[in-house]
């Protein structure tokens, strides 16, 4: 994605006002690719999304799964 290329760039040179710029590109991109904003499926499930899995419906299947396997949990 160009669009973080540019964050990185912005970055390293210290430009604030381009960093703004790119990363309401990469914002942008993500919206339209479905990573952000509203739910764009209708399935009427809750959308768990940004849950904890120990907070969530899935909690003792994630419990059971052996530590290497538990992503974050470390």
């Amino acid at each position: 994605m160009r669009a973080r290329s540019r964050v990185g760039a912005a970055l390293r040179a210290g430009d604030k006002t381009a960093e703004r710029a790119a990363r309401g590109q990469v914002d942008d991109a993500k919206v339209a690719l479905g990573e952000r904003g509203p739910a764009w499926w209708t399935d009427g499930a809750p959308d768990y999304n940004r849950h904890m899995a120990k907070n969530t419906p899935y909690a003792a299947w994630f419990a059971a799964l052996p530590p290497s396997q538990q992503c974050g949990s470390v």
